[in-house]
């Protein structure tokens, strides 16, 4: 009798990195946050299928395909797709499964496989670290080791997907992941914003230009500094302190990559203090305000910014049960 699981539900979680970035390929103490947001993941028999053969299809956040494909295994191959490269993508996922379990896809029946994301996949809250976690999962493979056989990167995304509230993250020189649990300080989460930019970055790319930037450099004392501003943020009692190290945060990463914080090149005349989450200039960034949601939004709105939410709405703050 097989037992090849063949029925499966899960999700996991998104992420968002409020320190740390870039350096933390290189060691830095990091601080990262679930997202309530993520993605589902359903494995089911398909009765009428052929045998090895897996029906695949992914949803996005309305519940519209956006990704399907048939694969047949051993040995592993596209059959049909409305997108190739991402097929491509997903069928390195596969084998590299295989690479850690040689008997994954043995005895396989023919599956029904669904996906179904939480938020809009221009956002980078993790479309593909919440897919190799909850893989990972269904085939009892180490996750972390998934990442850097396909896609590669610190991985503190996929320490986020499974997790219960903020954690800080460092790895270390052996890719020898440490997570520890924390709670991020609550006595002004009231007037902390995350506001997306719409402005998609390569994260690859960041990565490559961090690396060139930093080669002739005395990376220890900047990981050094990294940590600490990391464990500043996590001590703040105000929103004025926490403004002050946000600010050295940015200062830091600005010298180090040569570029422009966001905050002087588009924000200059804003209150409060702004910080890019992630590969510098994409995607999300964090904003603090005392002025409430909606002078906020009115802000933003003017620099052509409408998506902006309360940052307590979208994350999970505490590890407490």
């Amino acid at each position: 009798m097989s037992t090849f699981p063949s029925d499966f539900h899960t999700h996991t979680k998104g992420k968002l990195l409020l320190s740390g970035e870039y350096f933390v390929l290189d060691g830095a103490l990091a601080l990262a946050i679930p997202t309530r947001l993520g993605q589902s993941l359903l494995v089911q028999p398909n009765q009428q299928g052929e045998k090895t053969y897996i029906q695949w299809e992914s949803l996005d956040e309305k519940g519209q395909p956006w990704f399907t494909a048939t694969f047949h295994l051993a040995p592993f191959r596209c059959l049909q797709t409305n997108d190739q490269k991402t097929a491509e993508r997903l069928s390195q996922v596969f084998s590299a499964i295989e690479k850690q379990k040689p008997t994954a896809w043995a005895n396989c029946p023919a599956l029904n496989i669904q996906t179904q994301l939480d938020f809009d996949r221009q956002w980078g809250l993790g479309t593909s670290s919440t897919l190799l976690a909850a893989l990972a999962q269904w085939q009892q493979v180490d996750p972390y080791q998934l990442l850097w056989d396909t896609f590669g990167g610190s991985a503190y995304d996929i320490a986020c997907a499974t997790a219960k509230g903020p954690i800080i993250y460092i790895l270390k020189k052996e890719k020898e992941p440490l997570v520890e649990n924390v709670n991020f300080p609550t006595h002004f989460t009231e007037d902390l914003y995350l506001v997306y930019t719409g402005q998609k970055q390569n994260s690859r790319e960041g990565i490559q230009r961090y690396k060139s930037l930093i080669k002739d450099t005395d990376i220890t004392s900047l990981i050094d500094q990294v940590t600490m501003l990391t464990l500043e943020i996590l001590r703040t009692k105000d929103l004025t302190t926490f403004e002050q190290v946000l600010a050295e945060h940015e200062a830091l990463i600005s010298q180090t990559l040569q570029l422009p914080t966001v905050q002087q090149q588009y924000f200059q005349d804003f209150w409060g203090q702004t910080k890019s989450l992630g590969a510098w200039g994409g995607d999300f960034m964090l904003a603090t305000s005392d002025r409430g949601l909606s002078e906020t939004k009115a802000y933003f709105h003017q620099k052509g910014l409408d998506q902006v939410f309360q940052f307590s709405d979208w994350l999970l703050l505490s590890n407490e049960e």
